[in-house]
């Protein structure tokens, strides 16, 4: 009985008139359609098949399969073809070697490979209610994530393979963080690139059956973050990811990059250290810009406050993007950031009794407490760097410098050069103020370079440069106590010994001189100090009165004396020892 197809539906593939049976001997469908419209429509019937997967070119391909002509199954269109099968009922009892068979077989056989699987799982979006109901999907995720586990070399290379392995040297530091050294000759990232070529569903789909396969949380991770990279162009500012196979896809919306951006951070391994610091704040960063919600931005703020200690200062100076603007960095969210970081690392009893700290707790704490000097290192750099905002207020400034307690600072020359760089920027606080700023410094914890700089400061408050002073001086009375009680030692040692030195010996003429100019050097140093402290009752708070100090103090070199009125500043505390530049 000849039949018409709705032109609607084929638009370059009308049929106006089938003879006979080559469509109804393969699709139990059609036969049963036209069996129906027979009896209703008479001689002619019209079938309207706009619900077939994969639309005219499936369904031509499907008419030339029914007419014995020879069509191509490919990774491209299997799934439609199987899915369009499936749908027009064409199975072994319509036929042998009907077309649910033959696709069904070529599926079975792509699945072993990982450029057919990738190419098969993509054309599942063109038809996903058929492709779920059929487990198409599933079977191309449980394929690809076995492999992704499993060696590549025991499969075909993936398909950006050549590509790819000529940027896989450049791209796995800047991905993973995982240095070059102490991996394999072949990287477990080589699947980075493929699977970034899915829809955020299909993505998610496959990384999440990736992971309960058990690839480790540091790839995991390593492949979000590229995946990222694809469709942010907000991560890749201020790295070297320069690939042009990897580019950012530039026609995303920004509502999108912010969905995109929260569902990707919810998938991240919630493990310290799978992810890089760096990567995280930069999420954190990208994540602000683009407005994410308050949970995916606090969600970032503890991960980073988690492993504070391996972030870099150049990644912590995230930019102000609040509606006051007060300041150009964000502080508020660094502080946060070390709130997060200090509710894992102190301890609680330090926490209940921050001032007193005893021995036997720093001792039980060690593991703890190297973290937490890196972490005073960093803030202490990021203070100078924010003391440089005129807009930076003193109350937000003391409350980032205490976050980190007395105890994790080994020296406090970071401190005493973010103060002095304050009180540079912010001349106009008043005594009060620039003592009480000062506070925040442990003038016994200055290094003699430090404490040689901050005798000479004139934009210190009196007080804290006779701290400075004195203590100073305590410490070469200690050194030059603890010299003598070492030499003494030594000299009894040798009387009982027997090897009393002749008295005109040169060694021993030597050390009594040195001995004699010691202690002629300390009564000069006690008795300057004693006038010093005198006279300093009789100043009054002015420059003009106190800057007869340095004049006075006469241990200093004639060449520190003739340096200019701005000194020298330390600037980095990394190593312990201060660096310095111009204050």
């Amino acid at each position: 009985m000849p039949f018409q197809v709705d032109p609607q539906f084929v638009s370059t593939f009308v049929f106006v008139i089938l003879m006979q049976f080559p469509l109804l001997s393969r699709s139990g469908l059609l036969k049963k359609l036209i069996a129906e419209s027979s009896n209703e429509d008479g001689p002619s019937c019209v079938l309207q098949l706009h619900d077939v997967p994969g639309g005219a070119t499936t369904f031509e391909d499907i008419t030339s399969f029914c007419y014995g002509v020879k069509i191509e199954i490919t990774s491209l269109n299997v799934v439609s073809l199987r899915c369009a099968a499936e749908y027009l009922q064409m199975t072994e009892e319509y036929g042998e070697g009907n077309l649910v068979a033959q696709t069904e077989t070529f599926l079975n056989e792509i699945f072993s490979n990982w450029r057919d699987s990738i190419k098969a799982l993509e054309t599942c979006e063109e038809v996903q209610p058929f492709a779920e109901d059929l487990h198409i999907v599933s079977r191309c995720i449980d394929s690809l994530a076995m492999k992704a586990c499993s060696d590549p070399n025991l499969f075909s290379w993936p398909v950006a393979a050549r590509n790819y392995k000529q940027n896989q040297a450049d791209n796995r530091a800047l991905l993973n963080g995982i240095s070059t050294d102490t991996r394999s000759s072949q990287s477990d990232d080589w699947w980075f690139y493929d699977v970034s070529l899915l829809s955020l569903p299909l993505y998610k789909r496959l990384i999440t059956a990736i992971e309960a396969k058990g690839m480790k949380s540091d790839v995991v991770a390593a492949s979000l973050i590229y995946y990222l990279r694809r469709f942010l162009p907000l991560m890749n500012r201020q790295s070297s990811f320069t690939d042009k196979g990897h580019a950012t896809i530039p026609s995303t919306s920004e509502a999108d990059q912010r969905a995109l951006l929260e569902e990707i951070v919810e998938l991240i391994p919630n493990k310290r250290g799978v992810t890089s610091s760096k990567n995280l704040l930069r999420l954190l960063r990208t994540a602000m810009i683009l407005s994410a919600s308050p949970s995916c931005r606090e969600n970032l703020e503890r991960r980073v406050g988690a492993q504070l200690d391996q972030a870099e200062l150049v990644d912590l100076l995230i930019p102000n993007m609040g509606y006051s603007m007060e300041t150009l960095y964000d502080i508020d969210c660094i502080q946060r950031i070390l709130d997060h970081f200090m509710s894992i690392y102190q301890p609680a009893s330090v926490a209940a009794s921050p001032c007193i700290i005893e021995q036997g707790a720093l001792i039980a704490g060690a593991d703890a407490l190297t973290p937490m000097t890196m972490v005073a290192n960093l803030l202490d750099g990021y203070l100078a760097e924010v003391a440089s905002d005129t807009n930076m207020s003193l109350a937000k400034f003391q409350a980032l410098a205490i976050a980190i307690p007395d105890y994790a600072r080994p020296l406090d020359d970071g401190v005493y050069h973010a103060i002095d760089v304050y009180l540079k920027i912010h001349p106009w606080l008043t005594d009060s103020e620039r003592e009480q700023l000062c506070r925040l410094m442990n003038c016994q914890k200055l290094s003699l370079e430090a404490s040689t700089h901050a005798a000479q400061n004139e934009r210190l408050p009196l007080r804290v440069i006779v701290q400075v002073l004195f203590f100073e001086q305590l410490r070469l009375r200690t050194s030059i106590s603890g010299w003598f009680f070492v030499s003494d030692n030594l000299e009894n040692g040798h009387q009982h010994s027997g090897n009393v030195l002749p008295n005109d010996d040169p060694c021993q003429r030597d050390t009594a001189e040195g001995n004699e100019n010691l202690r002629e050097r300390l009564l000069e140093l006690e008795k300057e100090c004693s006038s010093i402290r005198s006279e300093l009752q009789k100043l009054t708070k002015t420059k003009k009165s106190w800057s007869i100090l340095p004049k006075r103090f006469g241990f200093r070199k004639k060449s520190e004396s003739s340096n200019s009125s701005d000194m020298k500043t330390p600037t980095s505390t990394t190593n312990g020892k201060p660096d310095h530049g111009n204050g």
